[in-house]
């Protein structure tokens, strides 16, 4: 499921595709909730023509004020910060709830090229997928490179984890 090495744009798109192709074929759709990718994922899976048939919305919830405003609760928020487990499974399923869709997925990492700490270094990625009737599920990830290259692998492994649960 990780990117071994960075998608160019045509493979993303490729990937976007299957995401669709898939969604279509389920008869299911999709809501993102992102922040370190600005919006990318949305932007990805909207190229593609026919999109509106599986993706239901997406947010750009970059800072902590538009996680709060989505329903993410500031106390957990407080607890563990926007990098966090806690702070992805609480989005994606605010996502979901906020939404007609069947699946959610939420992103939240520090992309660089500033921002890291030592617990939370540059290139930390958390990623939460929600689906109706079903438990949430996350992960973090660690990932090489700049600002483009981390928000890259993020856009992929968002959408590689999707396709592992439609």
């Amino acid at each position: 499921m990780i990117p071994l090495r960075t998608m160019n744009d045509d493979e993303l798109r490729a990937l976007a595709e299957a995401v669709g192709q898939r969604l279509l074929s389920a008869e299911k759709t999709l809501a993102f909730a992102e922040s370190c990718t600005g919006g990318w994922i949305t932007k990805v899976l909207t190229d593609i023509p026919g999109s509106s048939a599986w993706l239901d919305r997406g947010w750009v919830v970059y800072s902590n004020a538009a996680k709060t405003a989505l329903g993410v609760s500031a106390q957990t928020l407080a607890a563990h910060g926007a990098v966090s487990e806690e702070v992805v499974a609480e989005l994606a399923q605010c996502a979901l709830d906020a939404s007609d869709a069947n699946y959610a997925v939420a992103v939240s990492g520090i992309a660089g090229p500033d921002g890291g700490t030592p617990d939370k270094p540059v290139g930390l990625v958390w990623f939460g997928w929600a689906e109706r009737d079903g438990a949430v599920r996350t992960k973090g990830q660690h990932f090489p490179g700049d600002r483009d290259a981390v928000r890259r692998a993020s856009v992929a492994t968002a959408l590689q984890g999707l396709m592992a649960r439609i």
